[in-house]
């Protein structure tokens, strides 16, 4: 069922600030086209088509169990860990005309052109310098004085630098959940990736260390294009350039996030974003 967005109906009145886009053409860095995904038999994803823009924040947003991050794991091929797993259609990464699930793909290599966090910090049972120098030695880089500037250099980017820089060497578990999800995100910044997956990367931290991660996305954007998968409906207006909702493994709606949460063209997209199902 479609609406008509300027319909009374659709006009939403949504109390809750919208994320500028940045300045600039908006180009196309990965195409997403008819991607089916099954676990075993039973398929979690139906035929879903959307672009990722670069250098902006795309949000997926939708109920539990509605695919998202189903979705999300397809771009760095974590599902390749459990056996049985199907993949159709593709994700075709611009402008290296790579399709990420393409069979005749490594995923090692995949996880290197995409890093991903995850919900919950899960930094390795090693001191920070070799979490987020991880990435780095799967690419071969061995030189100490490259490695010390790479590290360096995803420290930055994660906001964490000044506050570690000279504890390198304590283990990364003494490390708050605030600053364990930030040395998470510069261990996947470290190999510079050309998407970065944010998978609910606030949900199991306090408000304030999910403001430094909101501020820190904002400024990642300049350098990397995100998605990110969120149930809070507030985080995805404020800190995302486009939104797609999702539901039931399908792609519902896509378009502009200001168009999404305020003149949606789907009724079922106005009743998530309002808080009437979901």
């Amino acid at each position: 069922m479609t609406m008509n967005p300027t319909s009374p109906a659709c006009q939403l009145s949504i109390e809750m600030p919208l994320a500028e886009a940045p300045e600039g053409p908006q180009i196309v860095r990965a195409s997403v086209k008819d991607l089916k995904f099954w676990y075993g038999k039973f398929q979690a994803l139906h035929g879903v088509s959307m672009p990722v823009w670069d250098r902006r924040v795309t949000a997926i947003i939708g109920p539990s169990g509605c695919g998202k991050s189903t979705f999300l794991r397809c771009f760095n091929r974590i599902h390749d860990l459990y056996p049985g797993v199907r993949y159709e259609g593709s994700i075709e990464l611009a402008p290296e005309n790579v399709n990420l699930v393409s069979r005749t793909i490594d995923p090692i290599l995949v996880r290197l052109l995409v890093g991903m966090v995850f919900q919950k910090p899960n930094p390795f049972p090693k001191s920070i310098y070799e979490n987020v120098a991880a990435g780095l030695y799967v690419r071969g880089i061995r030189n100490k004085g490259e490695l010390d500037g790479r590290i360096e250099k995803a420290l930055r980017q994660a906001a964490l630098w000044d506050e570690v820089k000279d504890q390198l060497n304590k283990s990364a578990y003494e490390l708050s959940g605030g600053q364990q999800q930030r040395l998470c995100i510069a261990r996947a910044l470290a190999p510079e990736p050309k998407l970065l997956l944010l998978d609910e990367p606030t949900s199991a931290l306090d408000p304030i260390a999910t403001a430094k991660i909101e501020d820190l996305i904002n400024q990642l954007v300049t350098d990397v294009t995100i998605l990110i998968v969120t149930h809070n409906m507030a985080q995805a207006a404020r800190i995302s350039h486009h939104t797609a909702f999702m539901h039931l493994g399908e792609l519902v709606e896509y378009g502009d996030t200001q168009q999404i949460f305020t003149t949606p063209k789907v009724a079922q997209t106005q009743d998530y974003v309002t808080g009437r199902f979901g």
